[in-house]
Parts: C-alpha cells; structure tokens; sequence
C-alpha cells in the first residue's frame, strides 16, 4: 500500500474502517454505521484538501462537500454514489437509531471498497506530485492527473492490439469457447429439425423402395408410418429468462472471492444470465467477457 502524504488522515481512515468492521462482528450495528460515516468524513476531508475545495465552515454539509469533489471529476459517479450511500446510512443510524444488520453490512462493504479505491487512486497521485526546486509555488494538479494509470483494479497488464482485441491466452480460450457453444447449439437446432418431414417428403422414398424390389410387399402400417409429422412444437425454443441484481455485486474472472474482481453492478442491473457454475456461483456476460458473479444476489425477473 503507498505511503500518504497525510499520514494521520490515513491512520484515521484504516483505524476507523478496522473499528467500524470490528463493531459489526460483534453486532454493533448501530455504532458500526456511526463509525462509516466518520470514517467517511476523513476521506472526503483529505480529497478536498487535494482538489483545493474550501472547507472554511467546520459544520459544511458532508452531502455538498461529495457533490463538490464529482464535479471537479476527483471522485468517479459510482465512487459518490457510493459516499451518499455510506453518508445516509450514517445518518439513519444517528437521527433514527437504526440498528439493522443488513445496512450495517452494506455500509461497511462500501466502505471497505472505497477504502481500496481512495489508497489506490488518490494517495497514489498524491504520492508522485514531488515539490518544485527554487522554493517556486508547486503548480496546482488537474482533477484527473495521474488518475487512468492507476484506476485499474488489476494488477496485470492487458494489452491490446491496434484493432482493439485482446492479446491474452486467457481471452482468446474464451472467445473459443463462445464460438463452440455457438456451433454446439446450431448442431442441436439442425437435429430439431431433421425430424421435422412433411409427407411430400417420404412418399416418393418409400414407391422407390418399391419399384427396386417388386416382391416385397409393403404392409397399410408401412406406408402410413412416414406420413406422420412431428409436432412443430419441437422446434420452438423456451425464452431465456432475465436476471437483475438485488444489491451492490462484485463481477470476478473467477468462481471464488479471491479472484481478480471486473467491475461492481448497482443494483436492479439486467444482466447477461449464461448458467450456473455451481450453487454458489453463475456465469455471466460482461462487457463481452465471461464473469463470475454470486447467486445469491441475483433474482430472476
């Protein structure tokens, strides 16, 4: 994790996500939301001292101060969603008492996301902007400088080409394995279909079949068998279904918790429902790749 260059916000920041979690264990929920909403507070704090946004009033609106720092483009749309979310729930548990367990477990979720997202991406920045020689005032930093390099979650490098493909083994497997369900389902259509004879179609195989061999009869049974059409219905195929998401959900490259996470779903998000994994996992579709997202926060439409 980089070093701060404001060490004691920072300390603030981890002691009181560390708090905030550890009140939750202990089914606290009510202080663990008071604490993700202080804890919030020395975020925002710090990312306005960076995007030089005056906070003179000690008592200015922490719902202003976040709107603020979206408009000068310091924090992204999901990123102040996410700090309204964390704000409201705080303020539910102080004014009303809330002491649910589910909104204590969101908060301290977004929280801990955000957390990630503010060491990586702003105490990261903060970290490369070096004072200017000759005492001269440094140069105040664009919102978005020294930001893309460092807003990707991943650790490896995915380098594409000048037609904008991916070069990795790993995507290009996919990529197979899409193109053989493809042809895997046209085959099972086809197959479908094959046994779908109009009569016009076998009566002439069966008089030749005759005229080859005159002293085989052909029994009343035997004519009228191929004349049988098979029920159009085989050919119809059963709509897939449609999934949302019921929550916040984090879409991974793999089945399990530890894997390289793609991208986080609102809630009430449509998405691409491929299969099931297993019992835990299913397999979706996102932005042309396939992803592993829990089942649990799925519902179908």
């Amino acid at each position: 994790m980089p070093t701060p260059v404001s060490g004691n916000n920072w300390d603030k920041i981890s002691q009181g996500l560390r708090s905030a979690q550890l009140l939750n264990s202990q089914r606290k929920y009510n202080l663990s939301m008071v604490k993700c909403r202080q804890t919030l507070e020395f975020m925002v704090q710090d990312l306005c001292d960076k995007a030089a946004i005056t906070t003179t009033n000690s008592n200015q609106d922490l719902s202003s101060l976040i709107d603020a720092l979206y408009s000068s483009r310091w924090i992204s749309k999901t990123t102040c969603e996410h700090y309204h979310k964390i704000r409201m729930l705080g303020n539910k548990a102080v004014h009303e008492g809330n002491d649910n367990a589910y909104d204590a477990n969101q908060a301290c979720q977004l929280l801990a996301h955000e957390t990630v997202t503010f060491s990586k991406d702003y105490m990261g920045a903060s970290r490369q902007r070096q004072p200017q020689r000759g005492g001269q005032q440094q140069r105040r930093p664009r919102p978005n400088e020294g930001r893309p390099a460092a807003r990707s979650g991943s650790t490896r490098s995915r380098k594409r080409s000048p037609e904008g493909f991916p070069l990795t083994s790993t995507d290009l497997m996919r990529i197979a394995i899409v193109i053989i369900a493809v042809i895997i389902v046209f085959a099972l259509v086809r197959l479908l279909r094959s046994g779908d004879s109009s009569p016009e179609e076998t009566i002439p195989e069966a008089s030749a079949s005759i005229e080859t061999d005159a002293e085989i009869p052909t029994t009343a049974a035997e004519a009228e068998v191929p004349t049988t059409a098979a029920p159009e219905t085989m050919a119809e195929t059963t709509p897939a279904p449609v999934y949302k998401t019921t929550d916040y959900l984090n879409v991974r490259s793999e089945p399990n918790t530890n894997s390289r996470r793609l991208g986080v779903l609102d809630a009430g998000v449509e998405v691409t429902y491929l299969g099931d994994y297993d019992a835990t996992w299913a397999i979706i579709d996102y932005e042309g790749t396939q992803a592993y997202v829990s089942k649990q926060y799925l519902t179908q439409d």
